[in-house]
């Protein structure tokens, strides 16, 4: 690293992370003058943490421009799902994994609720329709494993539709891997307090208002019907050829990090650069099957799963 600092950033570059800090800054306005030099100071160290992560980032990011390559030379298609709390970082990780892209070649799914004339086909119908054709990478912002999580929480499904739904699912994904498809299911870990924390976050910034749904309010008094639902989801979908990996994502940086590393190495592209590290930290990526282990322990040792 040289010694210049990024003062002369553009400025995506310098706000493009501007939730992965949790301290607030005081205004920098009406106070005294030493307040402001230490505010400025702040935000000039910031800015320069965001820059430096960014910059981590990027060798991966050039590395799914050349996977995406591959994808698009061999005509093979991929599929990567988005899943996990509120809160949990999957937005800001889809964003960056798809920043530099080739954006003929990838699309971001994210389908709102089901219409009246949806809510009387095959369930799976809606998806479908939203698949990659050979060369290309969809990436869903939640999938059809809302009706594994959200739906059955908040009781947008019936026991019935949540059970068949548990019992086909497995089987509609291996047909997809089957016929050539590439599933990457990735879950989103976060901590109660961490989403609280996020949450609080929301309310008050009026740039990220928006992102706060009556869902979110009620994510919280929910948490334990969540842990639920996520323990029977991964007991039964949780498979060979289409494995969950938990990302945990307290820390979104590392979230975003790790998960482009999952996403690199589920294919058999020729690396760009083979000195990179794309070993997923240990402690970040978790296989579906340790995380059902690590909540059965949990339910032991206290009674109950604790996230």
């Amino acid at each position: 690293m040289t010694d210049e600092t990024p003062e002369t950033l553009e400025e995506e570059e310098i706000i493009i992370d501007s939730e992965a800090e949790n301290a607030e800054l005081s205004p920098l306005e009406g106070g005294p003058e030493e307040d402001l030099e230490s505010d400025l100071k702040k935000l000039k160290k910031k800015a320069l943490r965001r820059y430096l992560r960014e910059e981590e980032l990027k060798p991966y990011q050039a590395e799914l421009i050349r996977m995406q390559q591959h994808l698009e030379e061999t005509g093979k298609r991929m599929i990567i799902l988005f899943e996990g709390r509120d809160a949990s970082g999957k937005g800001g990780t889809i964003r960056r994994v798809a920043r530099y892209m080739n954006e003929k070649h990838y699309r971001i799914v994210a389908l709102g609720k089901p219409t009246e004339h949806e809510k009387t086909q095959w369930f799976f119908q809606k998806y479908v329709r939203q698949f990659p054709r050979g060369g290309e990478v969809v990436l869903f912002d939640r999938s059809w494993y809302n009706r594994a999580m959200v739906e059955p929480v908040f009781g947008f499904c019936t026991d019935r539709e949540y059970k068949n739904f548990m019992r086909g699912v497995t089987g509609f994904e291996k047909d997809l891997v089957r016929q050539g498809t590439t599933v990457i299911k990735l879950y989103f870990s976060v901590t109660k307090e961490e989403q609280e924390r996020r949450f609080e976050r929301r309310k008050h910034d009026p740039l990220r208002q928006w992102k706060l749904s009556e869902v979110d309010v009620q994510a919280q008094e929910r948490w334990d019907d969540f842990t639920h639902v996520k323990y029977e989801m991964l007991k039964k979908t949780h498979s060979t050829h289409a494995p969950w990996k938990i990302i945990r994502s307290n820390d979104k940086h590392q979230a975003r990090l790790n998960a482009m590393k999952v996403i690199l190495n589920s294919v058999p592209y020729e690396r760009l650069n083979n000195e990179l590290d794309f070993v997923p930290d240990s402690n970040i990526v978790i296989s579906g099957s340790r995380e059902l282990e690590m909540m059965e322990a949990q339910r032991l040792r206290s009674g109950k799963f604790l996230g």
